[in-house]
C-alpha cells in the first residue's frame, strides 16, 4: 500500500513537473499565464495520484502494464522540452538551444514538402504572419514531428523485444483497459481489433485534419497566430503527440487482442489434449 501511494505522488510530481517545464524555461511569464500552468498542473497531478493510488480502474489505460505511460510521457518531456528549447534560441540563444535549433530547422525542411502535415501546420498562420513566426512554427512542426516518429519507432521495436503486454507477468484487461467494455455485444478480439485500426486511423488523419479544422474556425473567428510562446509550444505538442498516442494505443489495442487469441488457441488446445 505504501508503495503504491508513493509510486502515485512520483507520478503526480512528474505530471506537474512536465506542465511547468515552460514557465520554468523561458525568461518571460506573465502572472496570468503562471496561474493557468499552476491550475492545470495541480488538476492533472491530483488526477493522476488518485488515478495510480486507486486499486480499482478509472481512466487512464494500461496504468499496470508498463512500458505503454512511461513511453508516452517520456515523449511528452521531450516534445515540451525541445519546444522550449527552439523558443529560447531565439530569445537566450546557447550552444544547446541554437543546436536544437539547427537540428529542427534541418528536420522541418526534410518533411516540409507540399501537402505535408508540417506545411499544414504553417498554412494554419494567418496570412500576415512575419517571417520569423513562421520559421519557428515550421521548426517546433519539424521537430515536435519526428519526435512522435521516433516515439511510435520506439515503442515497437521495445514492445516486440519485450512480448508486451505479457512481458512475464499477467494481464488485466479490466483494469488496464477500464474504458471498453467486454460485455457491450460481439468478440472481443474482433471489437478490439476494430478500436485498434480506427486509432491507427485516426492518428494517422489527425496532424492533416487539425491544422484544416483551426484554420477553418480561425476564419470566422480571430486568426490563430501562436504568437505567445506557450501558445505555440502547446499547440503543437498537443498537434503532435495526440496522433503518436493515439497510435500507440491502437497498437497496443491490436496486441492485446491478439494476446488473448492466443489464450483461447492455448485453451482449445489443451481441451482437445484432454478429450
Amino acid at each position: 500500500m505504501v508503495a503504491r501511494y508513493l509510486g502515485a505522488l512520483v507520478r503526480a510530481i512528474l505530471v506537474i513537473a512536465a506542465i511547468a517545464m515552460p514557465s520554468l524555461l523561458l525568461p518571460s511569464v506573465s502572472d496570468d499565464t503562471g496561474q493557468i500552468v499552476a491550475l492545470v498542473g495541480i488538476f492533472a497531478a491530483t488526477l493522476t495520484f488518485f488515478e495510480y493510488a486507486s486499486v480499482y480502474p478509472g481512466l487512464i489505460e494500461f496504468r499496470d502494464a508498463p512500458p505503454f505511460n512511461r513511453i508516452r510521457y517520456a515523449s511528452l518531456v521531450a516534445t515540451v522540452g525541445l519546444l522550449s528549447m527552439v523558443v529560447m534560441a531565439r530569445t537566450e540563444p546557447s550552444t544547446l538551444t541554437l543546436f536544437v535549433d539547427v537540428l529542427g530547422s534541418a528536420m522541418a525542411r526534410s518533411i516540409d514538402v507540399p501537402y505535408s502535415p508540417v506545411r499544414l501546420l504553417v498554412l494554419m498562420l494567418p496570412a500576415n504572419a512575419s517571417s520569423e513566426q513562421v520559421e519557428i512554427v515550421r521548426t517546433a512542426g519539424g521537430i515536435a514531428y519526428m519526435t512522435s516518429l521516433i516515439t511510435l519507432g520506439y515503442f515497437v521495436v521495445v514492445i516486440r523485444a519485450l512480448g508486451w503486454p505479457t512481458s512475464g507477468q499477467s494481464f488485466n484487461v479490466w483494469v488496464n483497459l477500464p474504458t471498453f467494455d467486454p460485455t457491450a455485444g460481439g468478440d472481443v478480439v474482433e471489437r478490439l481489433r476494430r478500436d485498434a485500426w480506427f486509432n491507427i486511423a485516426l492518428g494517422f488523419l489527425l496532424p492533416f485534419v487539425i491544422p484544416a479544422v483551426i484554420k477553418a474556425i480561425s476564419s470566422g473567428f480571430s486568426p490563430v497566430s501562436l504568437e505567445s510562446p506557450h501558445t505555440m509550444i502547446w499547440t503543437v505538442t498537443a498537434w503532435a503527440f495526440l496522433p503518436a498516442s493515439l497510435f500507440m494505443r491502437g497498437i497496443a489495442m491490436g496486441r492485446v487482442a491478439n494476446m488473448i487469441e492466443e489464450k483461447r488457441r492455448a485453451s482449445g488446445l489443451a481441451e482437445f489434449q484432454l478429450v
